[in-house]
């Protein structure tokens, strides 16, 4: 068994071409490009409980070797992934299902029959890789760089394949998002935590596509500095699959559901205080503004807007061939993974975050509960909209860890401050007016915001 830790970068044709002349892969190259052309047959029962079970099975020819693999899932987020993987090197093309032992074999499975086991879908492409080498401080960086032009087809559907996908060789995980995030600086590659074997499911069963990423368990004695882990990387990854998706079908929901992700990080990032100096993110916030600024109006147009809704799938398209979104992502991974904002803080800072998330969060939430100053608002409706940020920063604290707070009613205080926000956000018409009176004074009577302006 081998750990393989990887990242895809969704890209373009023009930008595989270029990539293959791109100064810094040229620069480091150490073997020359080579070209490799792989037939990959995945296999699973007709109830895909491999695919529940979180692992992909596959048979691969590559020239005259024949290679069976067997990959677990692993931890996978925002295209950076770590996963078990089993090689076996078999003399012909036939599943050899003798291999599959509890030594590789998951528990969930061990009353599966294996001769149930068929074949779903097809990977087929032309891969051309090349050692990427440096020296990274004290340190050597081997990198695997190939890049990957095909097809995934399941029965009569098909899928492009057209990615560079970067594999760690030596050294460490961060050298992969810096070797990323400086070849998107320059050319458009969209980070994709989806796998080549997660394409053949969703053509296999696109109902059967899981989208969501499970929500992080968070506990209220876990420090602050965990959370805001668990937390980007959930929103982070979720940003991804919701913005593959929407690029696959163009359902409407889904790129307001992708926008909603982008809002509560750049929430997330504004809520920390001290815990994350403000310099420490500066250039995320920049590029998270940038997007929802450009995205949000288009979203709110598009509620009442048909034609609004049937050209955003070409304007996404553009997005994705600008380098921005692919470098937000790669730029917010690495500060996840290297917990930039706790280099250089102050002991203040320190001391917050390291503070237990159960005691810190009812501490902001009451202090912007504070500065929120509702009865205001019951009085001045059209200027709620300004205390849009503050409300944001609110929300999501109270959407992804309202589980950790000693408050009652904490489901409905969440509902009830979102309608507040959502009617802020809408123009103000007499009707509109009446109806932000009313839904103000409703969660300013909340019990639990009783409790958080004490």
């Amino acid at each position: 068994m081998q750990k393989e830790t990887e990242i895809k970068l969704r890209a373009s044709r023009e930008t595989l071409l270029a990539l293959r002349e791109h100064p810094l892969l040229k620069k480091r190259n150490k073997s020359g490009w080579s070209r490799h052309e792989l037939f990959n047959q995945y296999y699973d029962t007709a109830e895909r409980e491999l695919a529940h079970a979180r692992v992909a099975l596959r048979l691969r020819r590559d020239g005259e070797q024949f290679i069976q693999t067997l990959k677990s899932r692993g931890q996978s987020v925002a295209g950076l992934s770590e996963r078990n993987e089993w090689d076996w090197y078999l003399d012909k093309a036939k599943l050899d299902i003798k291999k599959l032992g509890d030594d590789c074999w998951p528990a969930s499975l061990a009353d599966l029959d294996k001769k149930t086991l068929k074949p779903i879908f097809t990977t087929d492409f032309v891969r051309e890789k090349a050692e990427i080498a440096w020296g990274r401080g004290k340190t050597r960086v081997v990198i695997e760089a190939a890049l990957d032009l095909g097809q995934v087809k399941a029965g009569k559907q098909s899928e492009e394949i057209c990615e560079l996908e970067l594999e760690l060789r030596q050294g460490e995980p961060e050298a992969l998002l810096e070797l990323a995030a400086e070849l998107a600086a320059d050319l458009p590659l969209m980070p994709c935590d989806i796998s080549k074997a997660e394409r053949g499911y969703r053509l296999y069963d696109a109902d059967g596509y899981s989208l969501q990423l499970p929500a992080p368990e968070l506990t209220a004695s876990m420090p602050l500095d965990d959370a805001v882990v668990a937390l980007g990387w959930q929103l982070l990854g979720n940003s991804q699959r919701l913005a593959e998706q929407y690029r696959f079908n163009g359902r409407w929901k889904l790129l307001g559901e992708w926008l909603q992700q982008l809002v509560e990080l750049r929430a997330l990032l504004g809520s920390l205080g001290q815990a994350a100096p403000r310099a420490s993110s500066r250039e995320l916030r920049e590029l998270l503004d940038m997007l929802i600024q450009d995205w949000r109006p288009r979203v709110e147009a598009g509620q009442d807007d048909e034609g609004v809704r049937k050209a955003a799938p070409t304007r996404f398209t553009e997005e994705l061939g600008q380098t921005r979104w692919g470098l937000l992502s790669l730029k917010a991974s690495l500060w996840l993974l290297q917990r930039s904002w706790t280099q250089g803080r102050n002991a203040r800072g320190d001391r917050q975050g390291a503070a237990e998330l159960g005691k810190w969060l009812p501490h902001l939430l009451a202090e912007e509960a504070k500065a929120l100053q509702l009865p205001r608002y019951q009085q001045q409706p059209e200027d709620l909209a300004e205390q849009s940020p503050r409300m944001e920063r609110m929300l999501v604290w109270l959407h992804l860890a309202r589980g950790v707070l000693e408050l009652p009613e904490t489901d409905r205080l969440y509902g009830e401050l979102a309608k507040l926000h959502e009617m802020a956000r809408q123009p103000l018409d007499e009707a509109a007016r009446e109806q932000r009176v009313e839904q103000a004074h409703r969660v300013w009577t909340l019990k639990a915001w009783k409790l958080l302006e004490k």
